[in-house]
């Protein structure tokens, strides 16, 4: 078997029109080799009023989702404070500080980046992307965004992840997309 670090993911956040979509591509590979071609790895929570995406270790991931979904719940769905609160716990509790993944939320209102190191990052341009071909993702959307297309935001994240998946070995075509109205 290959060795080497797990990777999987894409995950793009483009808000546009009164819209919030996230797109995040299906494949897992450890070292050179593909485990799954069609991992999902975007959730809607709250009855689909926030959306979540996660890169990194699958496991991880789920866990910290988990804890990120009972801080929704411990502040009334409070985006920021939940994150916030997240990020505090996941730097500074032993078991959690040793979790491999990040996490990018959205609502109608906020688009949220956040990292085990204490990290909440609010993106410029209402465009935000993290894993191995994030930057990817990202670079193709502000492209779409600044070019006056009329794309709405599931297009731009769609095609974005489909040029990332062109570039980035470590992502692939197999695209899920879900969006919120505001």
């Amino acid at each position: 078997m290959a060795s080497g670090k797990w990777r999987s993911t894409t995950i793009i956040a483009v808000r546009r029109d009164g819209k919030v979509a996230m797109a995040g591509d299906g494949q897992v590979t450890f070292g050179e080799t593909v485990i799954k071609e069609s991992a999902n790895k975007i959730r809607p929570l709250r009855k689909g009023t926030v959306l979540a995406g996660f890169a990194g270790s699958a496991a991880d991931a789920f866990a910290l989702l988990e804890k990120f979904e009972g801080k929704l719940e411990e502040h009334s769905g409070d985006l920021v404070r939940a994150s916030v609160q997240l990020a505090k716990e996941w730097r500074t509790d032993k078991i959690l500080r040793q979790l491999e993944a990040m996490i990018v939320v959205a609502d109608k209102k906020n688009m949220l980046v956040i990292s085990g190191n204490g990290n909440v990052l609010e993106p410029e341009n209402d465009v935000a992307a993290i894993g191995s071909g994030g930057q990817y993702a990202r670079a193709s959307a502000l492209a779409y965004m600044r070019s006056g297309a009329k794309m709405s935001a599931a297009d731009i994240a769609r095609d974005s992840l489909k040029i990332a998946s062109e570039i980035c070995i470590y992502t692939n075509s197999s695209i899920q997309v879900e969006e919120i109205s505001e």
